[in-house]
């Protein structure tokens, strides 16, 4: 059990090294030379690597943003929080290596799925997983389940989500892509097909379609084509205006003695640089991780596709990431507002989450019904990842945890299924 909980705590977790390891697989099956089983499990290692440090990079800087935005607008709420409940769930609750076999056993559930199923999606994203496995495990518990009971169940629900949820993906990640190479394996899925439907009801049709990839503007705003350039005159105005209302009392507590207006202009800077990492990662990581899983597909899981995280198809589509997070935090901003008045918890619009869904959402949005579709589907994407984790908040009340809700909407539902099905807490909800 010490080797596995080794294995599980310390490998499994780390998404880089999972997926260096599943390289390395594909190209011994494929029966690579030695140097280039190592290149290529290096590089696929650097690649994933190089995309977590553009990934930290926006982190900190959206970190940031989300202080100013709060304090300049006066909002006080719930700000939804998976780590939360996975850090209450294993120290108070002793769940810990419940959550950790659930996580293996959603990934070998996967790989039979996979095998044995017309769905041959191999999801990749650790963390997604890591995610679903506490919301699966928390709930089973609530529900009566113990023991190898509870890690099974949660592992075969979870693992349902990681090949279902790309397989409904795929045929709009195909006309973003143009391929069949790769699937988005991000459990927030069910948000981007709900922009997706909204956006082609809403949205452009047919030869009316134009995508915001496609605008054109005067020579002298060409710069703008620019994909760094054009986030950079997006992101800066934002967090000046958004600092100037939080005032400089506050905001000079977050800049460190430097001009808090200066530094908020650097932070949209830094903002600008973590995507400029994060899209460079993306582009070694793809060189590398397809070709490999050729391997796996051949051998092991005919036709295999990986699914990978959102960040991945952020460089198909980059206007529309940009478009999706406005978007998306306006919505998210109205649903604020708007579910008090339901007698629904106040959540605070997640910055992380608006940019990293709702940019994500963005891309399904302009694919379905272009500029048009974008937007008011985004603003309904931002509603809809607001709605939900407030219904989960009075379920976690009656669980015991006080003020905490999650944000993945596609772990929301798994955890909601769970509720209505196993559990007698939602009997009378």
């Amino acid at each position: 059990m010490g080797v596995i909980n080794f294995i599980i705590e310390n490998i499994l977790t780390q998404a880089s090294i999972t997926i260096a390891l599943i390289a390395m697989l594909g190209l011994i099956l494929q029966k690579k030379s030695t140097g280039q089983i190592i290149s290529g499990t290096l590089k696929t290692l650097l690649g994933f690597q190089v995309l977590s440090a553009g990934s930290s990079i926006i982190v900190g800087s959206l970190t940031y943003f989300g202080q100013i935005f709060t304090e300049g607008f006066q909002m006080e709420g719930i700000i939804p929080s998976i780590e939360a409940i996975n850090g209450q769930a294993m120290n108070e609750l002793g769940l810990g290596r419940d959550i950790a076999l659930t996580f293996l056993a959603i990934f070998v559930f996967n790989i039979l799925l996979a095998r044995f199923t017309r769905w041959k999606y191999i999801f990749l994203t650790g963390q997604a997983i890591l995610w679903m496995a506490t919301m699966t495990t928390v709930f089973g518990y609530f529900a009566g389940l113990r023991g190898l009971v509870l890690i099974l169940v949660g592992g075969f629900v979870g693992a349902v989500f990681a090949v279902a949820m790309p397989a409904i993906a795929q045929p709009i990640i195909r006309k973003v892509t143009g391929s069949n190479d790769i699937a988005l394996g991000h459990f927030c899925t069910i948000g981007y097909l709900f922009e997706a439907g909204v956006a082609k009801i809403f949205g452009e049709k047919g030869e009316n379609k134009k995508s915001i990839e496609d605008i054109k503007l005067p020579a002298h705003f060409e710069f703008l084509q620019d994909t760094y350039l054009s986030v950079m005159v997006v992101m800066v105005p934002l967090y000046i205006v958004t600092v100037l209302f939080a005032g400089e009392t506050f905001a000079a507590e977050l800049s460190g003695g430097q001009n808090y207006i200066m530094f908020a202009f650097l932070q949209a800077i830094q903002f600008v640089v973590g995507v400029y990492v994060l899209l460079s990662g993306v582009r070694l990581l793809l060189g590398e991780i397809v070709p490999a899983f050729r391997g796996i597909a051949m051998k092991l899981v005919p036709d295999a596709i990986p699914a990978l995280d959102c960040p991945v198809f952020f460089p198909y589509s980059p206007n529309a990431v940009i478009l999706g997070f406005i978007t998306t935090t306006i919505g998210t901003v109205i649903a604020m507002f708007v579910l008090p008045m339901f007698g629904l918890a106040m959540i605070l619009p997640g910055m992380l989450t608006n940019f990293f869904a709702g940019g994500t959402a963005g891309i399904f949005g302009n694919a379905v019904g272009g500029r048009r579709g974008a937007i008011i589907g985004g603003i309904a994407h931002g509603f809809f990842i607001t709605l939900l984790p407030a219904l989960l908040v009075t379920i976690f009340n009656s669980m015991g945890f006080v003020s905490a809700t999650a944000t993945d909407v596609d772990t929301v539902v798994a955890a909601l299924l769970y509720a209505w099905i196993l559990s007698p807490i939602l009997k009378a909800f």
